[in-house]
């Protein structure tokens, strides 16, 4: 490989949210990497930086034309510029358009277990939830489609949030999936909010399908939230783009974003993403290439090593979705016996709802600390097995 992942970096005491813990923990818990960025993005913002004047930034053509040329390549959507709006981040453009394209007390439908602060963007802002509970068969996640139609013919219902791929579980909604909750969103009068932000990290030869290319009605009854941080490991610089095909749509949306605040690019939103994506993709597919090795390498240990423990096959993101419901439904008291015995920090799947019994791994890390983690996990499980009789 060119690019050397196997190197430990140590994050403590640089402001981390997820190293803001205490020496004997090991974090693996938010989805952020263990890695340094793409070498194109560092120097970029080392060039930036150099100059010495930070004053208030507008977004550069490089920086719509980077996205523009990265779907068209890597995902055969074309967007047109008009499309793109910019936003701090993904979360904040969730919030926001949640607030714009519903009323308070009216009903969001999300697929469980789905990324947690979905639930905060929905339930601070008033709105309701509506979990269509994903399905688990064989080791394979799907959709009740019967039960999703139901709950999208709630005249109370005004979005669906949908997560492509989905987080936590790694799974990319093939073409036939999407048209279909496009046709019965569409059929329903439901706009669908799709979170795309970990679209680019897939296991080697896979391909994720952007929910708005699918079809006319897909597309026309879209918005879609898309960022280079996940993949480049940028969260920090909050950055990330908001695509909206139609023009009505787009209107309340960017609306709705400079209402809030929060459309206005800091002095590096700009340039990061447009390295990254104009200088990236090399380091990128070196990247999955590990990743997936990761993976490998932490689904053979835990059936090799540790008993009534499954480790859910996925086929995006770096986060694996552990069962554990062998030994206990209750997630929570596994996590936490887990952190205090071990020091091993992962995600309780309870957060994520319909995930009582899972634990949520983080595997974007060298392969040391990969190894230390799962050690830990084995040693914990072992323990709370013994306390428990199980």
């Amino acid at each position: 490989m060119k690019y050397d992942f196997d190197k430990i970096i140590d994050r403590k005491n640089t402001g981390s949210l997820k190293w803001d813990v205490t020496d004997r923990e090991l974090p693996m818990w938010v989805a952020d990497m263990d890695f340094c960025t793409a070498p194109a993005v560092t120097d970029a913002i080392s060039a930036r930086a150099s100059h010495g004047v930070f004053g208030y930034t507008v977004l550069t053509d490089d920086w719509y034309e980077a996205y523009r040329s990265w779907w068209s390549s890597r995902h055969h959507f074309e967007i047109d510029k008009d499309w793109l709006l910019f936003c701090t981040g993904t979360i904040p453009a969730i919030s926001s358009i949640i607030r714009k394209m519903t009323a308070v007390a009216e009903k969001v439908v999300v697929m469980t277990p789905v990324y947690n602060i979905f639930f905060n963007s929905i339930l601070n802002n008033g709105r309701n939830v509506l979990e269509n509970r994903l399905r688990l068969r064989d080791g394979v996640y799907e959709i009740d489609f019967e039960d999703l139609e139901e709950k999208l013919s709630d005249p109370q219902t005004t979005l669906l949030l949908l997560c492509n791929p989905q987080n936590p579980v790694g799974k990319i909604w093939d073409e036939e999936t999407l048209e279909r909750i496009g046709e019965l969103c569409a059929e329903h009068h439901v706009p669908v909010l799709s979170d795309e932000i970990h679209c680019d990290l897939v296991k080697p030869g896979r391909e994720y399908v952007p929910f708005a290319s699918v079809s006319e009605k897909c597309r026309m009854n879209s918005i879609t939230c898309v960022s280079p941080t996940k993949a480049f490991n940028i969260a920090g610089i909050q950055t990330s783009a908001v695509i909206v095909p139609d023009e009505t749509i787009r209107h309340k949306v960017n609306r709705g974003l400079n209402t809030d605040e929060a459309a206005e690019p800091n002095v590096f939103a700009s340039i990061a993403p447009a390295a990254a994506y104009m200088h990236g993709g090399e380091w990128l597919d070196e990247l999955n290439a590990y990743l997936w090795e990761n993976r490998k390498t932490a689904e053979e240990y835990i059936d090799r090593e540790i008993e009534h423990v499954t480790a859910i096959r996925a086929e995006a993101t770096y986060l694996l979705w552990i069962d554990c419901r062998e030994i206990t439904e209750d997630s929570e008291e596994l996590w936490r016996f887990l952190r205090e015995q071990t020091g091993l920090y992962v995600c309780d799947g309870k957060e994520y709802h319909n995930g009582d019994g899972f634990l949520r791994m983080n595997l974007a890390c060298p392969r040391e600390r990969l190894m230390d983690g799962l050690e830990r996990l084995k040693d914990g499980i072992r323990a709370y097995k013994t306390r428990s009789g199980s």
